[in-house]
């Protein structure tokens, strides 16, 4: 028996990651071939402490984390979630495993951003995507391709 598409709400839910190691706020859209999601950086954030002391910035590794986690993941899981029973896509975690990102902007603390994504590639649990983070002027802080893999638990 085939899954269902998940509501943007379930799909927040089963994101496996969880504060303080969560960058994902809220799903906005979600469907076979794209992913909208938000998430504000915290300014209380510990890692801000020694991120460029007095004028601190977020790290681009967690803006591609944050990316990662509302595209390959998120839609990964959406995509399982139709193609298996729910106990079955249960026991797949979808893993991040590679990024090509060119950076165009910084993310300062309390800055709330956008995260859209794009399916590119979908096939035996592995999804390729194209995926940009933007402010809420639009402005591009960063943009790119990431792939990952469903891997059975």
């Amino acid at each position: 028996m085939a899954g269902r598409p998940l509501t943007p709400a379930e799909l927040l839910a089963r994101i496996p990651q969880r504060e303080p190691f969560r960058f994902v706020d809220e799903i906005l859209e979600v469907d076979d071939e794209h992913v909208l999601a938000s998430y504000t950086w915290r300014p209380e954030a510990d890692f801000y402490r020694g991120h460029f002391p007095g004028d601190p910035v977020t790290p681009g590794v967690l803006l591609v984390e944050s990316l990662a986690q509302s595209s390959v993941v998120a839609l990964g899981i959406y995509l399982l979630a139709q193609e298996l029973p729910d106990e079955e896509a249960a026991k797949v975690v979808p893993f991040f495993t590679d990024a090509s990102i060119e950076f165009s902007g910084i993310v300062r603390p309390g800055t709330r951003v956008r995260m859209e994504s794009k399916k590119v590639f979908w096939r035996r649990r592995k999804l390729r995507i194209e995926g940009r983070i933007l402010l809420d002027d639009d402005s591009v802080v960063c943009s790119g391709t990431l792939a990952g893999i469903g891997v059975t638990r």
